[in-house]
Order: structure tokens, then sequence, then C-alpha cells
């Protein structure tokens, strides 16, 4: 869900180093910030990959990890 919202997550890259602060509640990607923005701009959300099923049901349902990824 976060990175269909345009959460850090959307905008991790293959090699990329992240840093996860369980305490915080945090998930920061260790990239430059003219790196970040580069990467917003050209940023759009993925079609969804499953449109039919159970799984296509879960995915218009489930919250984000910050709401504890639950069905709503």
């Amino acid at each position: 869900p976060e990175a269909v919202d345009a959460g850090p997550i959307a905008f991790v890259r293959d090699g990329d180093q992240i840093r996860l602060d369980v305490g915080k509640g945090t998930l920061d990607v260790l990239v430059g910030d003219a790196e970040l923005e580069a990467r917003k701009q050209g940023w759009a959300p993925l079609p969804p990959r499953y449109t039919r099923g159970v799984l296509a049901k879960y995915s218009k349902l489930v919250g984000s990890a910050s709401t504890g990824a639950v069905l709503v």
C-alpha cells in the first residue's frame, strides 16, 4: 500500500540502502535529496497486478503498514 500511496517504498531501487527505525516507526531511503526528488518527479503508480479474485480484493482493502497492515 505504501508504494501505491507514493510512500518511501515507491522510490526504492535495486542497490539502495534503507534505514528502518522500528522505535520511531520510520523507513528512510538513503539516497541524496536531489536523487529522491528526481525519482518522485518521474513516479507513477503501477497498474493493479490482479483485477479479479482474492488478491484483487486484498489489494483494494488492505491498509498501510503504519495502520497495522490489516484489512479494513
